[in-house]
């Protein structure tokens, strides 16, 4: 099995160098690059399979540097936070991350989070981690198109049409509509989202799931998912 190709951006010598051992210690491979021009160029020269960027690193930020990254590409993509307050967590969520982890993190806990991701993207998830897999709502058998007004929803295909002109969704947006697409009309907390389409097994900031459907409104039609105050979201029948 090929070994997970890492791209980690990070601006400070010494995280930079102690999180790269720490990765290649259980066994990813690791191109670090200490600012956001670099980490553009080593994305298109290595096409890794994740980005970690942390989101204050010189030249061409992390937000920005994602955004570039997603422009190309559905590679799944981790920011890194110093505060996890901080309006660039959501900033980055908006730019196309599909997580986030707050600086000072623990080794184990970052590499649990992109063993994780890297899981729900079908990809190895590194020695000693799970291989190829999801959350149920992907690996259960949906089967054929279904139809939400003017939305159509490919499950074998992975392929979404609004009013038939193909929408263009990452992975993660794909797997927060196949979710709702398994249970039309009924609500989902944010609780459940984090655990079936993040694979969080612990408590995660709902900010992910709520930045999310935003983005998924955008392409499917706004009034397409409802938000159920105080409950979570539902997929209009």
């Amino acid at each position: 099995m090929a070994e997970t190709h890492v791209l980690f951006v990070e601006d400070d010598d010494v995280i930079r160098e102690a999180t790269q051992l720490a990765l290649e210690r259980v066994g990813f491979t690791v191109t670090a690059m200490p600012d956001g021009l670099s980490g553009l160029e080593a994305f298109r020269a290595d096409r890794p399979d994740i980005a970690l960027l942390d989101v204050m690193v010189p030249g061409l930020d992390g937000v920005s540097l994602c955004r570039r990254i997603r422009d190309e590409s559905t590679v799944p993509v981790i920011m890194l936070s110093a505060r996890a307050d901080s309006i660039d967590v959501v900033l980055g969520l908006e730019a196309g991350a599909d997580d986030y982890v707050t600086k000072p993190f623990d080794g184990a806990v970052l590499v649990a989070r992109i063993r994780a991701v890297l899981r729900r993207f079908g990809h190895a998830a590194g020695p000693d981690g799970a291989g190829p897999g999801g959350t149920e709502a992907a690996d259960e058998a949906l089967g054929g198109v279904l139809v939400f007004g003017d939305l159509e929803v490919d499950t074998d295909g992975m392929e979404v049409r609004r009013a038939g002109e193909q929408v263009a969704l990452t992975p993660t947006e794909m797997r927060l509509l196949l979710e709702f697409s398994s249970a039309p009309g009924t609500v989902l907390s944010r609780d459940r989202l984090l655990e079936r389409v993040w694979d969080y097994g612990w408590g995660g900031d709902t900010r992910v799931v709520d930045v999310h459907v935003q983005r998924l409104r955008t392409k499917i039609g706004q009034d397409r998912i409802d938000t159920v105050r105080g409950f979570g979201y539902k997929l209009r029948g």
